[in-house]
C-alpha cells in the first residue's frame, strides 16, 4: 500500500514567512529551510526579529489570510488524493495552516505547534518529533506503507530519500545541483504524471 507525503510551503502554497517578510517590510524573514538546514537555528532567529519588531500571532494570521495555493495545487492535490492516500508532513504550525488548508479541501496533515502568550506574542515552538518528516515516513514505513516523498527544502531530503521513490518540487538550484540523483520537476501535470509512474 503507497503513501505520498509532501512538503506543504512550497510546494503546494507559497512560503509564509517570504510572504510576511514583504507583508511587514522586513527583509531579514524571507530566510527559509531552503537557505537554512538547522529549523531550530532558523525559528529561534525569527522568533527574535519578531520580539524586536513587536510582531505577534496575530500580524502573521493576517498576512496567512491574504495567501492563496499556488496555480493548480488543489487540482493536482484532488487528483492525487481520488488514486492514493497523502499526508500533508510540514514544518509549519497548526496555527499558520488552518485557512490553507481549507482552500486545499482539507487535506490530512502533520505539523507542530506555536506557544502563544496571552498578549499574541509567539514565545516558542513545540515540535511534533525530532526530524518530524523523516520519522513520520519511517513510522509509516513500519505499520506496512511504501512511502513516495517530494519537497523542495533541506528538511525534506531525509524523507524524500527514505522511501521507495522521491522527488524534489519547486526547489533551488542549489538544492538540485547537490542532489542530482533526484528527479526535479516545477509544474503540477509532469510531477503528478511522475507520481502516478512511481505509484
Amino acid at each position: 500500500m503507497n503513501i505520498v507525503c509532501l512538503d506543504l510551503e512550497g510546494v503546494l502554497v507559497p512560503e509564509i514567512w517570504i510572504a510576511f517578510s514583504k507583508e511587514s517590510g522586513i527583509p531579514e524573514l524571507k530566510r527559509t529551510t531552503r537557505d537554512e538546514p538547522d529549523y531550530d537555528k532558523l525559528m529561534k532567529w525569527r522568533l527574535g526579529i519578531l520580539k524586536e519588531h513587536s510582531l505577534g500571532l496575530k500580524e502573521i494570521q493576517e498576512t496567512i489570510a491574504k495567501i492563496d495555493p499556488l496555480p493548480g495545487a488543489k487540482e493536482f492535490l484532488d487528483e492525487l488524493r481520488s488514486i492514493t492516500q497523502v499526508l500533508i508532513l510540514s514544518d509549519t504550525f497548526t496555527q499558520f495552516a488552518g485557512p490553507l488548508m481549507k482552500k486545499l479541501g482539507y487535506p490530512t496533515l502533520f505539523c507542530n505547534e506555536l506557544i502563544v502568550a496571552p498578549n499574541g506574542e509567539i514565545t516558542g515552538y513545540k515540535m511534533r518529533i525530532a526530524n518530524s518528516k523523516l520519522s513520520t515516513v519511517k513510522a509509516l514505513q513500519s505499520v506496512g506503507f511504501e512511502t513516495i516523498a517530494a519537497g523542495d527544502s533541506y528538511n525534506d531530503l531525509g524523507m524524500i530519500r527514505a522511501g521507495k521513490k522521491g522527488f524534489l518540487f519547486k526547489s533551488t538550484d542549489q538544492i538540485k545541483a547537490d542532489n542530482p540523483d533526484l528527479e526535479a520537476y516545477e509544474d503540477f501535470p509532469e510531477f503528478l504524471a511522475a507520481i502516478k509512474k512511481a505509484l
